[in-house]
Order: structure tokens, then sequence, then C-alpha cells
């Protein structure tokens, strides 16, 4: 990783950029699936998982013998952290749900809002190289919380044809309605548009590549909701002298080894800091099985050197990273300043493979500095927020006055009468 020294003010925003993403050269091949699976369903899915994923499968859905089976070939210890992970997500998700309250604006006026489940939604949980299984976790739990009556989930084959049995498991733990053996553009066609197999859906969640990325975006288009824009993930670590070089370069691979795509980017405020830092890094990652990865990935990630923690912090803040984690003296004050930010890591021993795992918290996070402006995922993704009103007589003679007048003035006079119409209804 490059060490860039103090940089002015003005730079900030240039060593904030993310590596860009060329979008338009994916466009019209990303396009072209949508179109097909839109037009030939099942048929086109098949097609596609021959070609990308290079396996002949006969069938999309997963029978239930293959999930039961999927439970017999992991072990007893995984199963057990499976069901920590899940217990500490469900209670921090359950926290979540607050009762409906009622409101008076004014005698007579009761005002709430209240939840209502999205019936039905898609899961998207990569395959490949690291199949995310814990991703089956952060989505289907808070769904199930939510309400949702229908979870569909897609996650790629394998070159035998199958699902990877922790995916399966704990889709099935989870309480996953229906499994689907389709990945990439495919799978999220399927579920925005509905196959013969498997059904239209009314908001697909769950991470991908650059490809699944951009469909997602393109599907939105068409009418159908997203959990949020995403793209490569990323880390921020701001370190001060007190940071153990160990942990931050151990917390900076990390994410450097989800793909060559990710970025994670080192802010500290000690030159001695900065060095064993750099050191740590080549000296974990030559130990590391996903080292070309990582390689590949910290070609674009930086250290920075800046003067205090003021500045960390508004530099972190500018970046609005997907994870953010705090190494230094008084991190939990430093905490209070953030701004932007997906997830935060107080203190030395608050790595952010505890938040990607069994914290409790959600590992589906805003990237790319969307951080700014999005919250990662939550029971609140799952809903629909509706509010309600009722009016008595007395109610609407104390603000009858008011909504006359606001019409009137927007030149709106079916508004304004139907208002005055029942305040001259004789009782």
């Amino acid at each position: 990783m490059k060490i860039i020294k103090y940089p002015d003010q003005q730079e900030w925003t240039k060593l904030a950029g993310r590596p860009v993403q060329d979008h338009y050269s994916l466009l019209k091949p990303v396009q072209k699936i949508l179109d097909k699976v839109k037009e030939k369903g099942d048929k086109a899915v098949l097609k596609y998982t021959r070609q990308f994923d290079g396996v002949k499968i006969k069938t999309l859905s997963v029978s239930p013998e293959e999930i039961q089976e999927a439970g017999n070939q992991l072990s007893t210890e995984l199963k057990s952290a499976i069901a920590v992970a899940a217990a500490n997500i469900e209670k921090f998700h359950a926290a979540q749900i607050h009762p409906v309250e009622k409101i008076s604006t004014m005698p007579g006026i009761d005002c709430w809002r209240q939840s209502s489940a999205i019936e039905k939604v898609g899961l998207y949980i990569p395959g490949g190289s690291a199949p995310l299984f814990s991703t089956v976790l952060m989505l289907a739990i808070p769904a199930k919380l939510a309400g949702c009556r229908e979870l569909i989930l897609c996650s790629p084959p394998d070159k035998n044809g199958n699902i990877h049995p922790a995916i399966l498991y704990t889709a099935a733990l989870c309480g996953v309605t229906k499994i689907f053996k389709a990945g990439g553009v495919q799978a999220i066609a399927a579920m925005a548009y509905g196959t013969d197999s498997i059904p239209k859906v009314f908001k697909i969640f769950g991470p991908g590549n650059q490809y699944v990325t951009l469909a997602k975006q393109l599907v939105q288009q068409d009418g159908l909701a997203i959990d949020m824009p995403a793209g490569p993930s990323e880390v921020l670590v701001i370190a001060d002298d007190t940071a153990n070089p160990a942990f931050v370069a151990a917390d900076l691979l990390s994410q450097a080894e989800h793909g060559p795509d990710s970025q994670a980017v080192l802010v500290t405020t000690s030159e001695k800091i900065a060095e064993q830092v750099s050191t740590a890094l080549q000296e974990q990652l030559a130990l590391l099985p996903r080292k070309n990865i990582a390689t590949r990935a910290l070609k674009e990630s930086r250290i920075l050197l800046l003067k205090n923690l003021e500045e960390a912090m508004a530099f972190s803040n500018l970046y609005a990273p997907e994870h953010l984690i705090l190494c230094t003296d008084n991190a939990l004050d430093l905490s209070a300043t953030v701004t932007a930010a997906g997830s935060v890591f107080i203190g030395n021993y608050s790595p952010e493979s505890a938040g990607d795992y069994a914290s409790g918290t959600n590992h589906t996070l805003p990237t790319n500095g969307f951080a700014a402006m999005y919250s990662g995922v939550s029971v609140d993704s799952f809903v629909k927020k509706i509010s309600f009103q009722q009016i008595s007589r007395e109610g609407l003679q104390n603000i009858g006055s008011a909504i006359m007048e606001m019409a009137a003035a927007e030149g709106l006079e079916a508004h304004k009468n139907a208002v005055s119409i029942r305040l001259k209804e004789n009782i």
C-alpha cells in the first residue's frame, strides 16, 4: 500500500475516490440477459447457467432432500457457530421492532404509522470462491422478523450442480421459503420478472459482482425495489499511536481478500504506525490462501498520514466507508463524530469480521460512498411504513379552517370543499 503523507485538503476528494467501474461496457450484455430471461424464463436461466457457471442442470429448484443432506455435510462446530451468529443477529434486529404509537396532534385528530411486511422478497447469495452463507443470516433473519410471507433465495450452483451446503443449511434454519440454483444476472432477472419456476418478488436484496450490481440497478428502473446501490466491499481504519499494527494489518487484509476490486484504507496520525502496518501487511499477506486476490486489492488501496484525529475523521466522513474501524485511544468519543459510515467498529478489539459474522449487526451495507445517504439492511428494509389518521368532527372543526385556507391559496377548490361540506353537515 502506498503511503501518502499529509496531503492538502484539496486532494482529499480525489483520494476518497474509488476505482472507476466501467458500467457502460457492461450495459449491453447485462441488458441482453435481462431481456432474454424476461422473454424465455426458465429456458434462458438454464442456458446462462450452462454458459457462465459451466454446469448443465435439469431443474432450478433445490429439493427437500438436497437441503436435508446439506446439514449432514457440515461439522457440528460450524453448525454451532451458525447458531451463535443467528441468535445474536436475531436479538439485535428484534430490538428494531417498535410498537405502534398513536399521536394526537390536536384534540380529535389521531395519527399513527404502522409497518406492513413486503410479502415476497428475493435474496441473492453469491457462491463462487467465497460462498457467503453468512449473508443468508443477515437477510433472512430480519425478513422473517418483519413478517415477509415468501423468502425466495437464489445462489449459483457449483460445477456439480449443487449449492454450497452451508448456504442450504443456513437458509433452512432461517425459514427461507424456496431455494433456486441460479446466479448472476440471470438470477436477478428471474426474481425481477418471474419464470415458471422462480416467483417474481417485490424487492431484491444481496451483494454481488459488478454484473449483479448493474442488473439490480436496471431492474429497479422497471419498478422493482432493491436494497441499495452497492459496489465492491471496503474498509477504512483510523489509527493513532496506541493502535496495534498487527491488528490494523489484519483488518485491512480481511477486506482486501474479498475481491481484487475491494478497497482498504488506513488513515493514521502516526508515521511509526504507518510504517509498522505496512510491514505487518507484507508478513500476513504472504500467509493468506487468497494472497493473489488481496495483493490486487491492495494496489488500489492506500495509507494516508494526516495531522490529527479531527482531520482523520473529516476525511472518513468524506469517504463514507462501508466499514469504519476506530483504533484510537479515545475511540468511543471519536465515534460520536461519525456522520457517514455503513457500520462502525470501536476499539482495538472490534474487528470488522465480527460484524461480518456474529456480533449481531448487519453486514449488508452501502458502499462506494453511498453510506453518506443510505443505511445498511435492517428490519425496516423489509417493510413499508403506512401512515394512518382518524379525525372526529371536533378534530375537523379544529383544523378545518387551516386546511381550507391552504387549499384556496393553492387554487384547489375541491380540496377546500371536501372539508367545508363536512363542516356544513347537520347532525
